[in-house]
């Protein structure tokens, strides 16, 4: 892989998803640790429903608050990854026997081989 500041939109958003479905069989603080450290600007901004959150301390505080919603910590389904330019778009989806999320979806801004902003949108449904 290139130079991690040369990668593009498309191998940044591609390398954090995969770690992401990591999570499966690591632990999310390793796995959060190393995305933090690969992909994730230390000036990042999210905006989701709950809130605005900033920096690798947000971005913990989400991951806590998404570890706790999706319990049995299955993998995600990626149905749509798009990349343009430094602009990405997700759709995602999740399922275990205890809740699913059918609505995800994320939009990242890259800059410089590092998401500096995302928005996150999904709804946890019990099964």
């Amino acid at each position: 892989m290139a130079e991690l500041s040369q990668r593009s939109a498309r191998e940044v958003l591609d390398d954090h998803l995969n770690i992401a479905n990591d999570w499966v069989g690591g632990t999310m603080e390793e796995l959060l640790a190393e995305d933090l450290r690969r992909n994730v600007s230390e000036d990042i901004v999210i905006l989701i429903n709950r809130g605005t959150f900033r920096g690798h301390e947000g971005v913990r505080e989400l991951a806590v608050m998404l570890a706790d919603e999706l319990p049995e910590h299955a993998a995600f389904e990626y149905t749509y990854v798009a990349a343009e330019g430094n602009i990405g778009f997700l759709e995602w989806a999740y399922q275990d026997s205890k809740v699913q999320v059918r609505d995800g979806a994320d939009s990242y801004v890259i800059e410089d081989g590092k998401i500096v902003a995302q928005t996150i949108h999904y709804t946890v449904e019990p099964r």
